[in-house]
């Protein structure tokens, strides 16, 4: 199931939300992405998400210096599951292994500090028990961020090293007492790697090299001639023991190894389960730190299909503002099965409004804490959003006929408990079908057991009284007086952020019939338009 299309996570602003999600692991990256939706009849769980968030939010403000050392330790978790799903059939290398341990001791950080935590961690973020595993790895409890293929693995194998430690010096020492002698008896001096490094422009030191038995040429370049110790019999012998025993100890590492994978794979499935945790942990952390850095609540879920929104804002136009110096003003709306309508002039922030809407509750019904002072509401079966379609017009079709095509498969695939938003229906054809259109569609949809929002122009565009009629109150309560004595004083530019700054986003119910306030008439004056054009505009509306 789908809760809602890629077009209306973007159109709401969803995905601006999910875009400023600050996760720290690969694993909180991961279920972010399978994120799936609530849906109605899992209200339940839901509530039991929200108990989850509610818990970390509190351990996030309650222990903010705890929670820091959690994000450090998040931020070194790196990806580890295909390596323990190779330890099931496959000899893990050094490396992995290394990546295995480092996993390990993240986790033992991680899981000390759930447990310092105690009662105020949700059980079902608190780890599996790993650190026998981590014992195996770190056969010497150093808890260093190293791997080695210690000799404690293996008793057989210290001995090879020993052995071999023990043949390179005197090997070492061999080579040295013959460079000794070369260079007393020859006059010669060789480097401490038993090179002696004879330019080709001395051709008497050349002849001399030639003339120790001792000495082959190892290599040669345009300007120098490289001569090494030639190897003895008792250098031979030494060095052919040592290709047996690098032989025996590569034999021997690869026995550690494989004895190591099958342990490893051994707890392939508490590991599995733990890169799980980590993920939801690291995810609902991130969820915790959004809704207190964005000043969001917990939504109360109710069994019935209504949505209500106290002081709700638009993150992502909250941004914008505050970027410039300007303040969200948070709308207030009940909605119930059956439609809503709301009126009001451009720059009125009707469309705004309808966007909140659905970012409110897609964010709940993902498990997020939303942007309002308080919030209640029932699971939507569907979250639709109508507000034009770019790839339908890059297609060849009007505005209108796109339009028309996105409505007719939001009709066709909504059912019981759907949210449908709809912003300006109709507003690429003639008014007079427009208005006509508007009202058929709002008249079909009131019917449904839908909840639908609906932003129109058009006045007069709900006639049933079932309906629910909301305005923005706009410029009904500005003092015009002083708006237009800024008006006067300010360039052409600045005209449009004068009049939003005096505009009230908020809305409010108005009755079938009530006077409804003509802002745009009210702007377009302001913004210069001649005042008998205006004029006759009222004279229009009034009848006369």
């Amino acid at each position: 199931m789908r809760l809602a299309s890629t077009k209306a996570k973007n159109e709401t602003g969803f995905d601006f939300v999910i875009q400023i999600i600050s996760i720290r692991t690969p694993y909180g990256r991961k279920y972010l992405k399978e994120m799936t939706a609530f849906f109605p009849g899992e209200e339940d769980k839901l509530r039991e998400e929200f108990n989850k968030l509610s818990s970390i939010f509190k351990i996030l403000n309650d222990y903010p210096q705890k929670m820091d050392v959690l994000d450090e330790i998040l931020m070194e978790i790196k990806e580890i599951s295909f390596t323990v799903s190779r330890s099931i059939n496959n000899v893990l290398s050094v490396v992995e292994f290394y990546e295995l341990k480092n996993f390990l001791l993240q986790l033992e950080r991680l899981g000390a500090l759930i447990h310092e935590l105690g009662e105020s961690m949700p059980k079902q973020l608190v780890l599996i028990e790993t650190n026998k595993l981590l014992d195996i790895l770190d056969p010497r409890g150093d808890r260093i961020n190293t791997f080695y293929i210690y000799d404690d693995f293996s008793e057989l194998l210290g001995g090879l090293r020993k052995e071999k430690h023990n043949l390179e010096i005197s090997i070492r020492q061999e080579k040295k007492q013959i460079k000794q002698q070369l260079e007393k008896e020859f006059c010669i001096s060789m480097t401490p790697k038993f090179e002696l490094l004879i330019s080709k422009s001395s051709p008497e030191l050349l002849a001399k090299a030639r003339s120790i038995n001792q000495l082959t040429v190892e290599c040669e370049d345009y300007m120098t001639v490289t001569y090494v110790i030639k190897s003895t019999d008792a250098l031979d012998a030494s060095m052919r023991r040592m290709e047996e025993i690098n032989s025996q100890v590569d034999e021997e590492e690869l026995k550690v190894r494989t004895n190591l994978s099958r342990k490893v794979a051994i707890y392939q499935e508490d590991l599995q389960k733990n890169c799980l945790i980590v993920g939801e942990l690291d995810f609902v952390i991130a969820k915790a730190r959004y809704a207190r850095d964005n000043n969001c609540c917990r939504p109360e879920i109710g069994d019935a299909h209504f949505i209500k929104i106290m002081d709700g804002r638009h993150l992502m136009v909250e941004k914008i503002l505050s970027d410039k110096g300007k303040i969200f003003c948070p709308v207030s709306i009940n909605l119930a099965d059956g439609v809503t309508c709301i009126t009001g002039a451009n720059m009125g922030g009707k469309t705004i409004s309808l966007k909140m809407v659905g970012l409110v509750t897609l964010l709940a019904q993902h498990g997020f804490f939303v942007p309002c002072r308080e919030a209640k509401l029932g699971l939507s079966s569907s979250i639709s959003i109508l507000i034009g379609d770019t790839q339908s017009m890059q297609r060849g079709l009007s505005s209108f006929g796109s339009e028309m095509e996105e409505l007719k498969d939001i009709l066709d695939q909504s059912q019981k408990n759907a949210l449908i938003l709809i912003d300006e229906i109709a507003s690429g054809t003639n008014p007079v079908e427009g208005l006509a259109l508007t009202k058929s569609v709002i008249g079909y949809l009131s019917a449904k057991s839908y909840i639908t929002l609906v932003t129109t122009h058009f006045d007069n565009a709900a006639m049933n009284k079932s309906i629910q009629n909301m305005q923005v109150r706009g410029l009904s309560g500005a003092d015009m007086a002083k708006l237009e004595k800024e008006l006067h004083h300010a360039n052409r530019r600045e005209r449009i952020e004068v009049i939003s700054k005096y505009m009230d986003y908020r809305l409010y119910a108005v009755s079938s019939g009530q006077e409804i306030p003509k802002d745009a008439l009210n702007i377009a004056k302001m913004l210069g338009i001649y005042d008998e054009i205006i004029e006759v505009a009222q004279k229009i509306l009034t009848g006369q």
